[in-house]
């Protein structure tokens, strides 16, 4: 061997592990040492020999044992193998009939360490076992990269351990550290072979153990400890070390979930609550694991009557602060709550439930921790190298590179993993304006034009699209939602007629309008009427989901109940009224956890909701309302059926803002299931208020969010809706009613005519 390739193997710069270690066939003539039996000979003379070289730092003394079971020592053969080099490089030369290697091409080795001796395998024996492709698909890396349990029949005895496999294309070098080595980069260096991916299988490593990579610049700069890109499961800090997962162990329930037959995502009731997993109730003075959770938090779901729980993202984040919107290992569940096995449970128990679950999932941007994607292999490898586009200046981030073939497989690799391997039933995309604008947050000067000259990042809009076909394409059932804040056209539209592709867009602009107006006085509210109906102007321009989220609660911006005006009563009674009017607009819909029960302070992720204010009747009769009003529509088709169809909302009164009263029809498919709404959002009720209605039949009340039993007033709204035959509102019929003071009223036709 060359002198420089020892010592980069020596030092932990090799990059051809396999070229100097392992099991190798040889002629030499005259071969004598550590041979036991003659030498078969070629025609010129020479003998077949096989060279075992092993590399153990610090070792003592090493020697090569045949390959029998090792429930047969007394047939083992050992040779002893020279240290011909001290920092722990042995080698033992025999020749081909040697029973040493006679009955098979690998050997195990004793190690003895000063007074300790361990029976070891060599992973550059298993050339094989490192090298061997998966089935490799570009949408589904995680199969092929990673750390991932893998065995092998040899001479009847299983070898079983793990198969590292990591991208790095411009490193010097990389090795894999963690408990089985005592963390020594020089134990084990991975093996190149010219497309960028490094990879070693390392015998006896086993489900739960510990690793990193430890990689060397092109130049040779050693790189702090980096976190597998695609590792299954992380320890929280300070380690921060990968942990090797086997996703086969877990067995799934939801077969009946996941085969049922599901009507059309756009006419079926969505209904969804947000929730920060680590903040939501604790136990024991902690928060709740996935398991907890699980025996808690959806019997609470189930209660209340959503469809749906959205996960504020448990990708793998360092820093609790940033609420997993800095995730770190995006295929890792975060193990602040349990395992990845924990997790799987939690959706089984789910979906056992009735219940679907979306994640938030964040590819708009990641930190810059050490340990994580930033500067990968001693380069930009995930990032744009230009700061005017890789760098986020509001949330001091990195942003992804695009425009990167490996870039944009990674990221669309994990959201199929999450729909995969935990079964999850849509993703919430964060942040999707910031991709879409390259100018996004950023003054003149500060950002890089397009090849046309646009502030568009053409890049970003392509992986987008990729991204949601490929989604619907393996989960056709799936569900993606933009968090998109902007105008940009067609962004819930399907990719072939020139849209993004999402499934659903939050629409940010009638939350900020309709808060806006519920946060104004009472007295003021009439000169500013169009902030609630304006949003019916552009609401079947896109399939919206109409968002309450967490944003909104946070920052200075108070909670709900406080963005209320008026005394503790008419803030109350404003909250329940809001809720009603959401309910009530077209759209799917999203509330935040703790805005059911009026919490009055913003959130904080260190601490647990308030559940304690359910002793008082207010707060019990918010939480009342919005489980009625999460009933009311599940069981009415014509709040959810045509969400994104003119055909299913009419207003009968929308100018009334002298008034401040807004009326409206929700209708099904079929007309005859409809439901009026009135609102009023003062405290002085409209008395003897007239309405149209579309049919003759009786109606009837079925929601008045002034009820006593929700904390109301219980101003008497009427008890006799008898249309008369005078035409309103463009409508064949009339009824009258009072509407209570901030209140919201449901009114539903009777089955049978009086």
């Amino acid at each position: 061997m060359k002198n420089d390739r020892l010592q980069e193997l020596f030092n932990a710069h090799c990059a051809l592990p396999f070229d100097l270690l392992g099991m190798r066939k040889s002629s030499i003539k005259g071969l004598t040492k550590g041979s036991a039996n003659d030498s078969k000979e070629d025609s010129a003379g020479n003998s077949t020999a096989v060279t075992i070289t092993c590399w153990f730092p610090n070792a003592r003394r090493v020697e090569a044992v045949s390959w029998l079971p090792i429930y047969e020592p007394e047939e083992r053969v050992c040779r002893d193998m020279e240290k011909v080099h001290e920092d722990g490089l042995f080698q033992v030369m025999v020749e081909s009939t040697d029973p040493l290697v006679a009955q098979s091409s690998h050997c195990r080795f004793r190690v003895t360490y000063d007074d300790q001796t361990f029976d070891k395998l060599d992973p550059y024996q298993f050339s094989e076992l490192t090298f061997h492709d998966f089935h490799y698909d570009a949408a589904t890396l995680y199969r092929n990269q990673g750390a991932h349990l893998t065995s092998s029949e040899i001479q009847g005895q299983m070898v079983e351990g793990v198969r590292f496999a990591v991208y790095a294309p411009h490193a010097r070098s990389v090795s894999v550290v963690g408990d089985f080595n005592q963390w020594d980069g020089r134990v084990h260096p991975m093996g190149a072979s010219g497309d960028g991916i490094w990879r070693l299988f390392i015998p006896d490593v086993k489900s739960g153990d510990r690793y990193k990579f430890e990689i060397r610049s092109a130049q040779g700069d050693l790189l702090p400890h980096k976190i597998d890109p695609m590792a299954f499961s992380i320890d929280q800090h300070p380690s921060f070390a990968c942990v090797v997962y086997d996703h086969q162990q877990y067995q799934w329930n939801d077969q009946r979930w996941r085969e049922q037959p599901l009507p059309p995502a756009l006419e079926a009731p969505l209904n969804i609550y947000e929730v920060h997993l680590g903040s939501w109730k604790f136990k024991d003075g902690r928060p709740m694991s996935y398991r907890e959770l699980a025996e808690e938090l959806i019997p609470y779901i189930q209660e209340m009557g959503y469809t749906h729980i959205e996960l504020l993202p448990i990708s793998e984040y360092p820093y609790g602060a940033s609420w997993g919107y800095q995730p770190v290992g995006l295929f890792a569940p975060t193990s602040r709550y349990g395992t990845p096995d924990d997790f799987k449970a939690f959706v089984d128990a789910c979906h056992h439930a009735g219940i679907g679950v979306i994640l938030d999932w964040v590819p708009a941007h990641f930190p810059t921790d050490s340990h994580g994607l930033s500067n990968f292999d001693g380069t930009p490898l995930y990032e744009y190298p230009d700061p005017r586009k890789g760098w986020h200046q509001e949330w001091n981030s990195l942003i992804y590179d695009y425009g990167r073939e490996h870039v944009c497989q990674f990221l669309i690799s994990n959201a199929l993993y999450w729909f995969d391997c935990f079964h999850i039933d849509g993703i919430r995309v964060d942040a999707v304006a910031s991709m879409l604008y390259l100018d996004y947050s950023r003054k003149d000067g500060e950002w890089v034009a397009n090849q046309f000259g646009g502030n568009h990042n053409l890049e970003a809009i392509a992986f987008i699209k990729r991204l949601n076909e490929t989604i619907y394409l393996n989960y056709p059932k799936a569900m993606t939602i933009a968090e998109e804040s902007t105008a940009y056209p067609g962004v819930s539209k399907p990719t072939f007629e020139g849209g993004l592709g999402f499934g659903f867009k939050w629409n940010m602009g009638w939350m900020n309008d309709s808060l806006r107006y519920m946060s104004r006085d009472h007295i003021y509210r009439k000169y500013h009427h169009n902030e609630l109906t304006f949003g019916m102007m552009y609401a079947f321009s896109e399939h919206f989901v109409l968002p309450l989220s967490h944003d909104e609660v946070v920052h200075g911006k108070r909670s709900l109940l406080y963005k209320m005006p008026g005394d503790e009563w008419q803030k109350f009674a404003n909250l329940r009224a809001f809720s009603a009017y959401l309910y009530a607009h077209p759209g799917k819909m999203l509330n935040f956890m703790g805005s059911e029960i009026a919490q009055p302070n913003e959130w904080d992720f260190n601490r647990p909701l308030s559940w304690e204010l359910l002793q008082y009747e207010l707060h019990q009769g918010q939480q009342k309302v919005i489980r009625d009003l999460n009933h009311l529509y599940r069981n009415e088709p014509c709040l959810y059926e045509q969400d994104f169809h003119p055909d299913g909302f009419r207003w009968l009164a929308p100018d009334d803002s002298g008034n401040s009263v807004l009326s409206m029809i929700r209708f099904a498919k079929d007309p005859d299931q409809h439901l009026i709404i009135v609102v009023n959002m003062t405290p002085t009720p409209r008395e003897h208020y007239a309405i149209g209605v579309p049919q003759s039949r009786h109606y009837q009340v079925i929601l008045n969010t002034d009820s006593e039993f929700y904390g109301g007033s219980n101003y008497p709204v009427g008890d006799d809706f008898r249309p008369a035959r005078k035409p309103l509102h463009q409508q064949p019929y009339s009824i009258a009613l009072n509407v209570p003071p901030l209140s919201a009223v449901f009114l539903k036709p009777c089955i049978s005519q009086e």
